[in-house]
């Protein structure tokens, strides 16, 4: 069994980031939905459309949710879904941190969520020159 992800982002974000990285993979090799948050949305309709979907996606080794910025309606929506077990959840989600989940289809959640963190992280570079150049 492998752990899900659910990604949870404002309008089609997260749809096409997970476009995007499946395209340079060649491969989706998760089981994976995304849920896209409108400025008009009912944010309690969105959270029951996303434990629905997290029913379907866990398949006894859990859900990671990958959300946008923190303290927004997605990530907000995201956080309610700490209620259940086996759910860990990741703002700031960038495409670096989901090429790198991508990657390791094979690791346990916890493990999971430690990748999707170091991705985002690690995939931030300031790109400028320095004096020297």
């Amino acid at each position: 069994m492998t752990v899900g992800l659910l990604i949870i982002t404002h309008d089609r974000i997260g749809r096409q980031l997970l476009d995007t990285a499946t395209r340079m993979l060649e491969i989706c090799p998760l089981a994976t939905r995304t849920v896209s948050v409108s400025g008009d949305c009912n944010p309690d309709a969105t959270l029951l459309e996303a434990r629905s979907l997290m029913k379907e996606l866990d398949r006894g080794d859990g859900v990671l949710v990958l959300t946008d910025m923190y303290g927004s309606t997605p990530s907000n929506i995201a956080a309610r879904l700490l209620e259940r077990d086996r759910v860990r959840v990741v703002a700031g989600v960038n495409l670096p941190m989901l090429v790198r989940v991508l990657n390791y289809p094979r690791l346990g959640l916890d493990e999971l969520t430690d990748k999707a963190v170091s991705g985002g992280r690690d995939g931030v570079l300031s790109c400028n020159r320095t004096k020297d150049d």
